[in-house]
């Protein structure tokens, strides 16, 4: 168990950019290639949270992403789910979700065939649905690195790339195709944001104009739920209610590149007399849990998900060992201690700057002991809230906007930048 004291995190935090920029110029809206599918993907990535922030104020288009991987027959179940529900969302093609937020899913031709037509084919699409929502002058946000093929065509009046993880390193993708995007982002974009200190200090110097930002937290959302901030705490979700205690639970997609099933299986094995619940998306093989312990209980709403965490008395993260964990900082960190709960965790980079409030084990057996400590201790919910508390979306966003603007890149409408959130200069 870690047990030094909290650090105090404003010599990291402050999005670290180079000179200001002389060029001021304004963006009517933004437009954004995601890295996740609005229809079903979790909504609490970093893209999505920041686009809402923004969408308070100016037009945003989320574009749904456009792949880095083409599906594979060979996934089996997984290929036919894959399919399914990207022609699902295609389907749907323009949908304005609020009066400043519009989703839309283009045809794209993920991977190399079909590249010369496929980036003004997928320009044409995003520019229609920019032109619905009323955006003439974008600031284009690209969190998905083939998004990159269509910037010549939209001719944006700035430009953010978002390098939240090693995209590269992510299983199945053309990986020389993902670092020839990434090192034109790099150079291209107004504002290169990075959430990961480690990715940060080892990248920096490789991009035309950086800035740190971690991940917010809906902060109000998960301690309300947890019974912070003087709230009752969320009611036990239905299907958790009948589930023994103590349970130990985690909440998130449960994937090959992040989740270490091996480890999981052993640690549940091991603690057999706890109840083990997981809720979340899930592409690993069927059949690859089966303990009587453990509840698979699927894909929730984003709104549920702080219900869930707050049903369980242990909260976990069993990551891989690999490049692409030691190069994250998953936001689900910020949401379990604003929930309240005792956290237990492999080691990666970024639990250095939660000293004392995190358990952290590489192996089952002392993954196992880490769960018993955490059961058998008080947890103090009220420190991990504090560390957390200010790390809300809306900051965030406005740091963002901070770094646009030492770039020389505004919003028309006169986005006021204010580190307690953002709102229409006056």
């Amino acid at each position: 168990m870690q047990s030094a004291a909290v650090k105090n995190e404003s010599a990291l935090e402050p999005s670290e950019v180079r000179s200001v920029s002389s060029d001021v110029r304004t963006f009517d809206g933004v437009i954004c290639f995601g890295g996740e599918d609005w229809w079903y993907h979790n909504r609490g990535h970093y893209d999505m949270q920041m686009m809402r922030e923004l969408s308070e104020h100016v037009p945003v288009l989320y574009v749904n992403s456009i792949g880095m991987r083409v599906p594979r027959v060979g996934e089996g179940r997984m290929f036919v789910r894959r399919v399914l529900r990207k022609l699902w969302s295609l389907r749907r093609g323009f949908v304005r979700v609020r009066e400043r937020f519009g989703v839309f899913s283009p045809v794209a031709t993920p991977g190399r065939c079909g590249a010369v037509v496929g980036r003004r084919l997928l320009a044409l699409q995003v520019k229609w649905a920019s032109k619905r929502m009323g955006i003439k002058r974008p600031l284009v946000w690209v969190a998905c690195p083939p998004g990159e093929q269509a910037l010549e065509f939209l001719r944006p009046a700035g430009v953010v790339y978002q390098r939240t993880d090693r995209f590269e390193e992510y299983t199945g993708v053309d990986a020389e195709r993902i670092r020839d995007f990434d090192k034109r982002l790099k150079t291209r974009a107004d504002v290169t944001l990075f959430c990961s200190k480690e990715l940060f200090d080892a990248e920096a110097n490789t991009c035309a104009r950086v800035a740190y930002i971690d991940h917010g937290v809906d902060y109000a959302r998960f301690a309300k739920a947890g019974g912070g901030e003087g709230a009752g705490g969320a009611e036990c979700p239905d299907d958790v209610q009948s589930l023994a205690r103590p349970r130990v639970g985690f909440v998130g997609g449960i994937d090959s590149h992040t989740f270490d099933p091996a480890l999981f299986t052993d640690v549940a094995r091991q603690a057999s007399e706890l109840q083990f619940v997981l809720v979340g998306a899930c592409s690993l093989p069927a059949g690859w849990c089966d303990l009587p312990n453990v509840a698979l209980l699927g894909k929730r709403r984003y709104d549920e998900v702080p219900a869930y965490m707050a049903a369980c008395d242990v909260l976990i993260m069993p990551w891989n060992q690999n490049d692409w964990i030691r190069a994250c900082n998953p936001v689900k960190l910020k949401e379990y201690l604003a929930v309240g709960r005792s956290v237990v965790s492999t080691p990666f980079p970024e639990l250095v700057r939660y000293e004392g409030l995190v358990r952290v084990a590489s192996e089952a057996e002392g993954f196992v002991r880490a769960i018993m400590q955490a059961l058998e201790q008080r947890n103090d919910a009220e420190r991990g809230r504090a560390r957390v508390c200010e790390h809300t979306w809306a900051n965030k966003c406005a740091m963002a906007l901070e770094s646009l603007h030492q770039a020389g890149v505004v919003a028309a409408s006169g986005v006021r930048r204010n580190c307690q959130g953002i709102g229409i200069g006056r």
